[in-house]
């Protein structure tokens, strides 16, 4: 078995993928998948298949994007949605107190603490599409239906 699976943070995603779906399955590629075009790269994939999962400060609240790896997040649009003035990136530290995963490996689950989930549609045109698990080498296979379900996630349109 790959020592990756063995990490924490990546057993943490196991965990919530078994209690939802015991098929999915966590892969530990053998090259990066540290940012969207290197996943997409080491799975011979679209770029946009892969979801990219950005965690956002709005005010003194949380919350995580999910994001199509070709599409960049809108601000106006998520300030609009959350009706907040006050929405930015949250820094590295954050994103590890909020979610207990370094960026890179953010996953869409497995989060340490309850956070809101925006879902962008435009990951819907895709029939698969691929998830960090918990480590930047790590990652998991989904269906769009899948991820909505699994994250509760709130589909909306979020991308410039």
């Amino acid at each position: 078995m790959n020592e990756l699976l063995n990490k924490e943070p990546v057993k943490r995603v196991q965990e919530a993928l078994k209690k939802f779906n015991s098929k999915l399955k966590i892969v530990a590629l053998e090259t990066s998948a540290r940012t969207a075009k290197d996943a997409a790269t080491s799975l011979n994939c679209e770029l946009g298949a892969i979801v990219k999962s950005l965690v956002f400060r709005a005010e003194n609240d949380f919350l995580i994007c999910l994001v199509a790896g070709d599409k960049k997040c809108s601000l106006n649009k998520l300030k609009k949605i959350l009706n907040k003035k006050d929405v930015s990136m949250a820094d590295a530290d954050q994103v590890k107190q909020n979610t207990g995963f370094s960026i890179g490996g953010v996953s869409p689950i497995g989060h340490l603490k309850k956070l809101n989930i925006i879902i962008d549609k435009s990951l819907s045109r895709f029939k698969f599409m691929y998830g960090a698990a918990g480590h930047p080498d790590c990652v998991f296979k989904i269906r769009y239906s899948e991820l909505i379900n699994l994250t509760n996630g709130l589909e909306k349109e979020i991308v410039e």
